[in-house]
């Protein structure tokens, strides 16, 4: 990555390495954890479920009996989901966006960068929601 010289304006977009790649990583987490959780069991201790009912036209959905998650699921699951917790502190934290409120990139402009470091090349995920879909 080049430096840019020392009388250009300020580039909010222009995200460093270790940021495009905490964000990448963050993606990957987040969907790992989604396609994990779409093959487990809707309740994570066991249920006896409860039939769908009708009421005054109003429906409320059943589910199916369950006997929760297995301890191996369960245990991979928290280790995701506690993995995703400490890359989204590593992407909130991370010492570019000081840069932007020291160069006056505030309010608007600051949540937009946020959101194209979503989207910036090198911290894109190249799977789809299909693709978690499938994966699940």
């Amino acid at each position: 990555m080049t430096t840019p010289a020392a009388d250009a304006p300020f580039d909010p977009h222009a995200f460093p390495a270790d940021l495009l790649a905490a964000q990448l990583r963050l993606t990957e987490l987040y969907a790992a954890l989604h396609a994990h959780q779409a093959a487990l069991p809707w309740s994570r201790e066991p249920s006896e479920g409860w039939a769908a009912e009708e009421e005054r036209g109003r429906q409320r959905s059943g589910r199916p009996e369950t006997e929760g998650w297995a301890p191996d699921a369960a245990a991979k699951f928290d280790s995701l989901l506690k993995d995703l917790r400490e890359a989204a502190a590593t992407v909130q934290c991370h010492p570019h966006w000081k840069a932007c409120q020291a160069n006056g990139v505030v309010g608007p402009e600051l949540v937009a960068a946020r959101q194209a470091l979503k989207h910036a090349p090198g911290a894109a995920a190249p799977l789809g929601q299909d693709d978690v879909r499938t994966a699940a």
